[in-house]
């Protein structure tokens, strides 16, 4: 049975959120990110000077975060994906087709003026819990 309680998640293995934020909160079988910008999580520190390398930190990072509620990028429904300059919109879009080779998500690309520690880019998502089959089986 699935709950419908406001539940927290948070990953070690994903960069500590620098305000007053969540990494994630998960509602009955959705889990809704934050935004994830590339961060080391050990250090803290911005990994990568090109979006390419900031693209695929960024989606370790949201996959770190989608393993900790058993889901993964597999199961993600929507993302929305800031840049700051459009024209890294096909770097960018080489790096994450990489990490949705099979059915990719919804997604929603913008450019925006700035964004945190002055990264190229930042990317949140809505993901879904897998489907667990528990106890007998029924028939449809």
């Amino acid at each position: 049975m699935i709950s419908n309680e406001r539940v927290i998640v948070s990953s070690s293995l994903a960069p500590k959120a620098v305000g007053p934020y969540s990494q994630a909160v998960k509602f009955g079988n959705v889990i809704y990110c934050s935004g994830q910008i590339p961060l080391d999580p050990k250090t803290g520190e911005v990994v990568g000077t090109d979006v390419a390398t900031q693209t695929a930190q960024v989606l370790k990072n949201l996959e770190h975060v989608l393993n900790v509620v058993e889901s993964g990028l597999y199961q993600v429904l929507k993302t929305t994906v800031y840049l700051t300059n459009l024209d890294d919109f096909a770097e960018m879009n080489e790096v994450y087709a990489g990490f949705f080779r099979v059915d990719p998500p919804a997604r929603a690309t913008v450019e925006v003026s700035r964004l945190p520690k002055g990264v190229l880019v930042e990317i949140d998502c809505i993901a879904a819990l897998p489907n667990r089959l528990t106890g007998s089986s029924t028939a449809i």
